[in-house]
């Protein structure tokens, strides 16, 4: 007898049936996918609120332990402001020739913690809030902005002791002090790139968290935190070129502006040229670039 032999049935599926053509069949899409930088931006403004309430909690939780509780919001950036008083004021002699030294030291202190805080929670802002970023869907740029308002609440804080500060030591109140605002705006947005550009490099290397302090601290002594550099460029005769990086220094840019903002005896002259588009240059050039940076791996946050 014969035996008749069956055509075995195709082992491929048939185009239709692609995992990606049925996908887009039934209306499917990538789970965790990159939105769109409009719609990225879109759903950011919709959690503006709970952006404002996370800050505002950290920022409460941050001394929760402390006896003097929120205290040490203020506390804190003026003893750091005595240490440095008394190492590069006194042993080093930086206040010879600088007018109103302490609020101009008060002043750098300040404004530099507040850029050296952000970009040290954005750097943790993602691998320090893992099981935030697995269990909950929603953009993850709100938690670096989120603990830059948080700085920025803290640095509020501060302020008004500076103004303190600023009148024991005969600063007159001035016009000029409405020019910290516009000042402060431009390094908020400068934070937040810093912050986020730190916080996705943070995300796939968490070791960076622990070089960053040391880079910073870098940073602070070539910022002017402690010095003038208009004093060091002119009384050292410094090249022209390294000046003008000293001065371009974003950190330096922030501080001077606050510096002329708040202290009568900081003139202009003081300012390296063209000082207000240098500052929106940066907060641009970062706010701008470090917000698209980020969003470019939103889908890898949290994942591995």
């Amino acid at each position: 007898m014969s035996q008749v032999l069956h055509t075995p049935p195709p082992t491929t599926a048939p185009a239709d049936d692609d995992p990606a053509a049925l996908a887009a069949r039934y209306g499917l899409s990538v789970s965790g996918a990159r939105p769109t930088l409009p719609e990225y931006i879109r759903q950011l403004w919709a959690r503006r609120h709970f952006i404002a309430a996370f800050s505002t909690a950290k920022l409460t939780a941050q001394y929760s332990q402390a006896k003097l509780g929120q205290l040490w919001q203020v506390m804190t950036p003026l003893l750091n402001a005595a240490v440095y008083y008394f190492i590069f004021g006194v042993l080093l002699g930086t206040k010879h020739g600088v007018p109103d030294y302490i609020p101009f030291l008060v002043t750098g202190v300040f404004i530099w913690t507040f850029t050296q805080s952000s970009i040290m929670s954005g750097t943790r802002a993602i691998s320090g809030n893992l099981g935030l970023v697995r269990a909950l869907h929603f953009p993850r740029a709100a938690l670096p902005i989120s603990f830059c308002i948080q700085q920025l609440q803290q640095l509020l804080f501060s302020m008004a002791a500076l103004v303190v500060i600023l009148l024991c030591f005969g600063v007159p109140v001035a016009a000029s002090w409405v020019l910290a605002v516009p000042a402060l705006v431009l390094q908020f947005t400068f934070n937040a790139g810093m912050s986020m550009i730190m916080a996705r490099m943070g995300a796939k290397t968490p070791d960076i968290a622990q070089l960053m302090p040391f880079v910073l601290r870098t940073w602070m002594y070539v910022s002017g935190v402690m010095w003038s550099i208009d004093k060091l460029a002119t009384k050292n005769d410094l090249p022209r070129a390294v000046t003008t990086l000293l001065e371009a220094n974003p950190a330096a840019v922030y501080i001077d502006l606050m510096r002329f903002a708040l202290i009568d005896s900081f003139h202009a002259s003081q300012l390296p040229p063209h000082v207000w588009a240098v500052a929106a240059g940066w907060s641009l050039l970062v706010g701008v670039g470090g917000f698209i940076y980020f969003w470019k791996a939103e889908e890898t946050y949290g994942r591995g």
